[in-house]
């Protein structure tokens, strides 16, 4: 029970502010269609989480926590860069949802951002920790859920009076300083 409530806890916060945060909200001011982004959240968490919680052990055996923080700062900072570059995302993000609809470019874009993502390294960390993978999943999607499931409400009722560009901006802010604070040596006593 201590896998489900601690992977629980700690996922909720640490996907506030979180790329997969802000990409929910920016896929409900878009499409405007909750139910499919929330579905297909729920799906790509699964799915991403997962495969995470199978290769827990393998994964914190083989990586030392210096090189998991280097990766993840720098991840941050790409994040940043990417995030400025809107509409080349935005167009994408279309072109996706053309082809697959909103559910299909919800649970393509969800499970590609969570890739290499810090919720997906806790995901990795706590079913190697916990060594019950099904309850640290389980905790991990709840987790997002509480998280992103708020931000896609507030993303389909505010789309026409919050500025992409002014979020776009704020996303690429938060990014930045979370890259710097992770390669600053933020959260070393977490093992990231």
């Amino acid at each position: 029970m201590e896998a489900l409530l601690v992977s629980t806890g700690v996922v909720a916060l640490a996907e506030i502010g979180d790329k997969t945060q802000l990409l929910a909200f920016i896929l409900a001011a878009r499409f405007k269609k909750p139910v499919p982004i929330i579905l297909g959240i729920l799906l790509a968490t699964i799915v991403n989480h997962g495969l995470a919680g199978a290769l827990g052990a393998w994964i914190t055996s083989a990586v030392s926590p210096e090189i998991l923080r280097w990766v993840l700062g720098a991840s941050f900072i790409g994040m940043a860069v990417w995030t400025m570059i809107p509409d080349k995302i935005e167009d994408e993000e279309t072109q996706i949802a053309k082809k697959f609809g909103v559910f299909g470019a919800t649970l393509i874009t969800f499970f590609l951002a969570e890739m290499g993502d810090k919720t997906q390294i806790a995901t990795v960390a706590m079913a190697a920790h916990y060594g019950n993978p099904l309850l640290v999943v389980i905790g991990t999607t709840l987790g997002m859920l509480i998280a992103d499931v708020p931000a896609v409400f507030a993303g389909d009722k505010l789309a026409n009076k919050i500025p992409m560009k002014l979020v776009h901006s704020i996303a690429a802010g938060i990014f930045a300083v979370m890259g710097i604070a992770t390669l600053l040596g933020a959260g070393k006593g977490l093992g990231f």
